[in-house]
């Protein structure tokens, strides 16, 4: 069917309502508009569902979210799952309470029973929930540091863990298979919970949640000692960040916590900022300014669902605020615990780091240092928490620390993802453990690079948005995969890998191998003097991704030979 076909039967169709319509008549003169909305069906990928709220087939609304619930179901069903339950939890955004409850009615109405928190939580929290409740699965609303206008959709399996292959294809095959949107099933809410198949959640998985965040300290005494001294900003960027870390720093013995108030509340438009994202200096601006007036030791924001961490700490030496990437601050968490496990005799046996194939190389230096396995897995953090399954279904390692570039981490395994207020609390007793030896973080930033290598990494990305977009991602990389380039510039490729074709090859000999991960539309160029690139369509927004490290002699050689690196990388696109 045609997307203009598409297009009238949303609008003669009775199963669609009629706000639906009145949105859909507003463009009836706007063919590219409708193009657009019903070209395709919004994606049911890896990652789940993630794209703008609006009606059509190709947007986040309550059909598109029911259609792939009831896939999710269907799942279930098969894997005789459906006695456990799935849990659901949503960030600030628009639509998403409402997203949850269509979601939790679908399962109810399968059969399926739901236990949906009473208002906004971390996605991490949903993690948890979901692995203490015992369900089979788990479901967040949420477009994390997207714009506005997206929202999203992220499947988790009862390991609590978003769901990796095979599983992620059998379930994008169930959603797929439902054809008719009519068919997805629904029931009244008032009868759901009748029928005990809608559970509201709460206060009790709350504190459940932070007495296992407290549990990753290492030197509560530190904390305790410094809690007058030391002073954070803190920013959820309207979120769901907010109550849980002020919590947990307050129940920790922190005395000096200021919040930036314009974003403390929630606000789906962000009308505080232009990207609601930690990676964007530009989210800090407020944070900043309060910082300064404060006199902040450390400014912290976590993204709307609080997944992800973004920091900036004082330079002693000139008083200014300097940013962290999330490979900066993932090493300085990562460091600290290594180092202070080690010291105090309290790290497990056959401990594991686990990192992506885009994080710095310094974490398989630190890694080394202290004796940890090191484990590289595919960009997403579903396949960092997927090692945490695997180490305890096999007891092959214990799992210390993960991270990955994108401002994520996670100590511990209360959460199987990455998990922003874990890393916040982290964070500030590194911060206080440096208060008290007369050090700021940048200063501790310093010294690893002293010890372990400048290692600097960047991002460059091509935005490619619609049907003639995709296009050109797909041929880019498909130029990339068939002329593999034998250098850029300066630095010569050493190793190619295709982890779409699982293929691996030395470029001086021509001898070939495995990759040994799983097929992803990635590909990987090892480069010499430390030096690497990584190319990837982002799995949630139109745009392919170029990742890149180098390691200097200093930051000022390190600064330049990334900056070199990514001019040699556009010219290659």
């Amino acid at each position: 069917m045609g997307y203009m076909e598409q297009f009238q039967k949303w609008l003669d169709d009775p199963y669609f309502d009629e706000a639906t319509k009145q949105e859909l008549l507003a463009i009836r003169n706007k063919e590219n508009e409708i193009e657009d909305r019903f070209y395709k069906d919004l994606e049911f990928g890896t990652g789940g569902l993630r794209g703008v709220i609006g009606a059509g087939t190709n947007r986040m609304n309550i059909y598109t979210v029911r259609r792939a619930t009831q896939g999710l179901a269907n799942y279930i069903i098969k894997k005789n799952g459906q006695s456990k339950g799935v849990a659901i939890a949503y960030d600030s955004r628009r639509m998403s309470p409402e997203f949850a409850d269509v979601a939790a009615l679908c399962l109810a109405a399968n059969g399926i029973k739901a236990y949906v928190f009473e208002s906004l939580r971390p996605t991490p929290e949903l993690s948890f929930a979901l692995r203490t409740l015992h369900c089979i699965s788990g479901i967040v609303v949420t477009a994390s540091h997207n714009p506005p206008e997206y929202n999203g959709y992220k499947v988790y399996w009862e390991d609590g863990a978003q769901v990796t292959s095979p599983m992620d294809h059998e379930i994008i095959d169930e959603v797929a298979s439902i054809t008719e949107f009519s068919t997805a099933k629904t029931m009244d809410k008032d009868a759901a919970i009748k029928a005990g198949l809608y559970e509201v959640i709460g206060s009790e998985i709350d504190d459940l949640y932070m007495a296992e965040l407290k549990k990753q300290i290492i030197h509560p005494e530190v904390i305790k000692e410094m809690a007058e001294d030391i002073t954070i900003v803190y920013t959820p960027l309207h979120g769901t960040g907010n109550i849980p870390v002020r919590r947990v720093l307050k129940e920790l013995g922190f005395k000096h916590v200021y919040v930036v108030p314009e974003q403390e509340l929630p606000d789906p438009e962000f009308t505080t900022l232009s990207y609601p994202n930690p990676e964007d200096p530009k989210a800090f601006t407020l944070a900043l300014a309060l910082a300064k007036e404060k006199d902040a030791d450390i400014v912290l924001a976590t993204d709307p669902d609080a997944d992800r961490l973004g920091v900036y700490a004082k330079d002693s030496k000139t008083g200014e605020y300097v940013s962290f990437t999330g490979n900066m601050s993932g090493m300085l968490i990562a460091e600290y615990i290594l180092r202070e496990k080690t010291a105090t005799k309290t790290m497990p046996e056959n401990p594991a780091l686990v990192t992506t194939i885009v994080t710095t190389n310094m974490a398989k230096k630190i890694s080394e240092n202290y004796g940890l396995h090191y484990i590289e897995v595919l960009t997403g953090f579903k396949y960092i928490g997927e090692q945490i399954k695997l180490f305890e279904q096999n007891n092959s390692h214990n799992y210390v620390f993960g991270l990955e570039e994108s401002y994520g981490c996670l100590a511990g395994t209360h959460s199987r993802d990455k998990d922003a207020c874990v890393a916040v609390m982290c964070l500030c007793e590194v911060a206080a453990w440096c208060k008290k030896q007369g050090l700021t973080l940048w200063d501790q930033m310093l010294k690893l690079y002293e010890e372990y290598g400048y290692f600097k990494e960047t991002q460059y990305s091509i935005t490619l948005k619609g049907i003639e977009g995709t296009k050109q991602i797909a041929a880019i990389m498909d130029k990339l995969r068939a002329n593999p380039p034998k250098s850029f510039g300066d630095w010569k490729v050493t190793e190619f890998r295709d982890y779409k074709t699982d293929k691996k090859i030395d470029m001086e000999t021509g001898a070939e191998g495995k990759t040994g991960l799983p097929e992803s539309n990635v590909l990987y160029f090892a480069l010499t003097d430390d030096a690497w690139c990584c190319a990837r369509p982002s799995g949630t927004e139109p745009k392919l991704k170029f990742y890149m490290g180098v390691k200097g002699s200093s930051i000022a050689d390190a600064d330049a030979k990334v900056e070199a690196l990514t001019e040699e990388v556009k010219k290659n696109i």
